[in-house]
């Protein structure tokens, strides 16, 4: 089988992805490590797809949902590969559009009777005083389209109209795009990678994550944590609460049409009610830290190569095989 790998210059991206170039290449060490012919490709035009369609591999791993062009446009791989006929990882460019925006998926899945924290937009001034807030205080503040903890701190806890009039012109000056407000949720944190095999059956891994308390007494999983690697990942001790977040996010893996894998974030409250809060369908891949293969691995005790295997078992088994030209059975014989 002829594996290819694509990947893009992604280090200032916030979107989702396998990561930086590092991780994509431990993902290739894994793949070739399973005796594959396999390529890694660093693209950043549509000459560098083209030249990836021409050979024609068996599969291809999107380590990133998409190109940015230097004219602002994106070329979104899962569809280009899938117009072209070239089969590969993951889910559809309409399933992806749920991991690029957080309301997108809020609002599909709370249409679906999936519970989700209550949320509203915000841009700078639209508000004027307390009282014309959707939602009250505390709040949460987070872009509605950026990974990896990207502008979340303590700072995206507001309790008073001053905070969040601050907070709100700092992601809006930062991402350029309305920012997601959320009711503050104040339980636990739990993520659920989620692989789906050939015979659809699925891999379930439940974890908790417990960042560190800071200076303000705050548990906040932001960008600071998460680069630090400084957050605590352990299983659900708790059989009732792991079954109430399994249930959740297999819900919401299900009803949004994932395909493959992805890894479904949750959260509680403290009266005991959980919520979705965001799907991750290009999980992070980096070896020893990202919470797709940890979770895996503290709830399977998988190894990275076995769940690096698992990811690629239904991509494969949708290869077709190559047959050469005037090699084909006559049935009639």
């Amino acid at each position: 089988m002829k594996i290819e790998i694509v990947t893009t210059q992604n280090e200032d991206m916030n979107e989702t992805g396998f990561g930086a170039f590092r991780a994509c290449n431990t993902v290739f060490d894994s793949i070739e490590r399973l005796g594959c012919d396999v390529k890694l490709n660093i693209c950043n035009s549509k000459r560098d797809l083209e030249d990836i369609v021409k050979r024609n591999p068996d599969l291809i791993v999107l380590g990133v949902k998409y190109i940015p062009l230097r004219n602002g446009d994106n070329i979104w791989l899962s569809e280009y590969f899938y117009r072209h006929g070239i089969n590969f990882t993951g889910s559809s460019r309409d399933v992806l559009r749920f991991d690029s925006s957080k309301i997108n998926a809020k609002l599909y899945l709370a249409n679906k009777g999936i519970k989700t924290a209550r949320y509203f937009t915000a841009t700078p001034d639209q508000y004027r005083c307390t009282s014309e807030l959707p939602v009250k205080f505390p709040l949460f503040l987070k872009p509605a389209d950026a990974a990896n903890g990207n502008g979340i701190d303590d700072l995206s806890f507001v309790t008073n109209f001053s905070e969040f009039e601050s907070k709100v012109l700092s992601l809006y000056s930062t991402f350029s795009s309305p920012v997601l407000v959320e009711e503050y949720l104040d339980g636990r944190e739990f993520t659920v990678s989620i692989i789906n095999t050939p015979n659809n059956e699925l891999i379930i891994s439940p974890i908790e994550i417990v960042p560190p308390e800071s200076k303000n007494g705050l548990r906040i999983l932001g960008q600071k944590v998460k680069n630090d690697d400084s957050e605590e990942l352990k299983s659900i001790e708790d059989d009732e609460i792991k079954n109430k977040v399994i249930k959740l996010a297999v819900d919401s893996f299900l009803t949004l049409g994932v395909r493959d894998f992805g890894r479904i974030d949750v959260r509680a409250n403290k009266a005991g009610d959980f919520f979705f809060i965001e799907a991750n369908l290009v999980p992070g891949m980096t070896y020893g830290s990202s919470y797709f293969p940890k979770s895996h691995e503290i709830e399977h005790a998988l190894t990275y190569d076995e769940v690096i295997q698992l990811m690629l078992e239904s991509g494969l088994c949708r290869a077709k095989p190559k047959i050469p030209p005037n090699n084909y059975i006559n049935s009639d014989r």
